[in-house]
């Protein structure tokens, strides 16, 4: 079954569940908190780069003031949200499956799909919290989870 790692809630944890994801994408082990942390940082300059190279796409879904909205976003304690999400994909030119698990019953819902014109197969696993928080998922989606996808 999937399971959220346990990324730190320090203002970067999605940047840190998508780097972790590539990685385990990858085949890697999984990288040190400490160079996690770097990546994340890493991600988050391209991800604000990202924003200005497709900002004829993108300024009308950032809230306020686009160039403010950028300034902002390159801040390592600034959280991110689906529009980094969708930079994310375009930066490693993967697909991310975002996930959230139902209250009810447990089971992980596709919330949201990125980077789909990168490739369908084997995406980072993020996991949403529904309060400002991203975890990465660890192992492959279950059926389940996959039979879910098709009834969308």
């Amino acid at each position: 079954m999937e399971y959220g790692e346990g990324i730190p809630g320090d203002g970067r944890c999605l940047f840190r569940s998508v780097v972790h994801g590539a990685w385990l994408r990858a085949g890697k082990q999984s990288p040190s908190e400490s160079l996690q942390k770097e990546l994340a940082d890493e991600l988050r300059a391209k991800v604000a780069d990202e924003f200005i190279k497709r900002r004829a796409d993108t300024e009308w879904f950032v809230e306020g003031d686009f160039d403010n909205y950028v300034v902002q976003m390159r801040q390592p304690h600034i959280w991110g949200g689906e529009p980094e999400l969708l930079m994310c994909s375009h930066v490693l030119q993967m697909p991310i499956t975002v996930y959230m698990r139902e209250k009810s019953s447990g089971i992980l819902k596709i919330i949201s799909e990125y980077g789909q014109e990168y490739g369908k197969e084997n995406p980072i696993g993020v996991l949403y919290h529904g309060y400002g928080h991203y975890d990465v998922l660890r192992s492959p989606v279950s059926s389940a989870s996959s039979k879910l996808r098709k009834r969308r």
